[in-house]
């Protein structure tokens, strides 16, 4: 079992910033990956981000490329997504997620650990 406990959401303006972070527990990530998905009511959850803990490589989905950027640190065992230039539609309850290596990094159904959600609100 991996535990995932989710913080820094919040309410920001647009153009601002804000650090998502999401400690995990409970068993090694080496032979994980990483994710933040992201939801809007009424509509399905969202890949955002995806980060392998051996090896550090990441994935983005196209809307957030070169504003967001996820990071991890091993010591910590914490995974974070750096979210910048934020726009309005990026409001959502973001979700961090893990995953073990070698399946499909974009589908909700390749991760078996999810956080309870932390919500971030752009205001315009």
């Amino acid at each position: 079992q991996v535990q995932l406990v989710e913080s820094g959401g919040g309410l920001v303006q647009a153009g601002g910033s804000l650090r998502l972070s999401c400690t995990a527990s409970g068993r090694t990530l080496s032979y994980y990956f990483m994710g933040w998905f992201r939801r809007v009511p009424g509509k399905e959850r969202e890949f955002v981000a995806n980060i392998i803990w051996n090896g550090g490589t990441t994935l983005y989905v196209d809307s957030v490329k070169d504003r967001f950027t996820i990071s991890k640190d091993n010591a910590k065992n914490t995974v974070y997504l750096q979210m910048n230039s934020l726009k309005p539609e990026d409001t959502a309850v973001y979700y961090c997620a893990a995953g073990l290596y070698g399946r499909s990094r974009h589908w909700e159904g390749s991760y078996d650990y999810w956080g309870q959600g932390t919500q971030v609100t752009v205001s315009s």
